[in-house]
């Protein structure tokens, strides 16, 4: 059976947050699928740890740091993966944060635009970037936003994350919409709890976690290469008129 359009030789890949967790499996299954693979996130050292264990074959892992909060680190990262392999014909946004579990009348300013400013501003700056770049190369290309179910269905305590991530799910839209006639996709997936460091203090919580399957089906949560898995599908041939969607990836829970 050909499944060539699973493939990805020839592409070449930036996924953000790609040091660890989700991002990290985003990473290995692109490049296992043939691209060139760019990461990025704050921390040099993790990066250059991840790369290595991310080294296959003939395809190349190129880690650079870049923080987030910061728009020039960000445009400088475009600028480099361009620079250093090429072109850039996928884009992963994953890189977020969530520093804090309180009641939104508990949140002080500066945590809220902490969050923001992560997760919403610095999506919308790589993706502009990344977005510029594919329009004047004119081949189209791909664009997936890690979201998250908590921006389709708010959770008490992470009212500013899921604020947050509901501002991806409408950028992801946006963004689909301006971007079709260039033939570039843009879709999102919307995660429930997954096995990560990043929500470890939401997974180790049994009392949590036993009510949150009580209304799961599949009762458990998922692991980050099952995000990778379905993140594959969104940015190959395989989804070639697939854009605007938000994907939510939750076991059911949201059934």
């Amino acid at each position: 059976m050909d499944t060539s359009y699973l493939g990805l030789d020839g592409k070449v890949a930036l996924v953000t947050g790609g040091s660890r967790g989700i991002g990290k499996a985003i990473a290995a299954q692109l490049a296992d699928a043939g691209a060139d693979v760019a990461i990025s996130g704050r921390k040099q050292e993790g990066l250059d740890a991840a790369a290595t264990e991310l080294a296959t074959g003939t395809k190349r892992i190129l880690p650079i740091a870049a923080h987030s909060r910061k728009p020039d680190e960000l445009a400088a990262l475009v600028e480099t993966v361009v620079a250093e392999l090429g072109r850039i014909d996928v884009l992963v946004n994953n890189a977020a944060t969530n520093p804090v579990m309180a009641p939104l009348v508990d949140v002080e300013t500066q945590t809220y635009d902490a969050i923001m400013e992560t997760n919403v501003r610095g999506y919308f700056l790589v993706a502009r970037a990344a977005a510029r770049h594919m329009i004047e190369r004119g081949e189209g290309g791909c664009i997936l936003n890690i979201s998250s179910v908590g921006g389709v269905s708010p959770d008490p305590g992470l009212g500013v994350y899921c604020i947050s991530k509901a501002a991806i799910n409408m950028l992801t839209r946006a963004l689909a919409i301006e971007l079709g006639e260039h033939g570039i996709r843009v879709n999102a997936i919307a995660p429930g709890v997954v096995r990560t460091r990043f929500s470890q203090a939401l997974w180790s919580n049994e009392p949590l976690m036993k009510q949150e399957m009580a209304h799961t089906p599949l009762s458990r949560i998922s692991e980050p290469e099952e995000v990778a898995r379905l993140a594959l599908s969104l940015v190959t041939d395989a989804s070639a008129y697939v854009t605007g969607q938000i994907v939510v990836m939750d076991g059911g829970g949201s059934v």
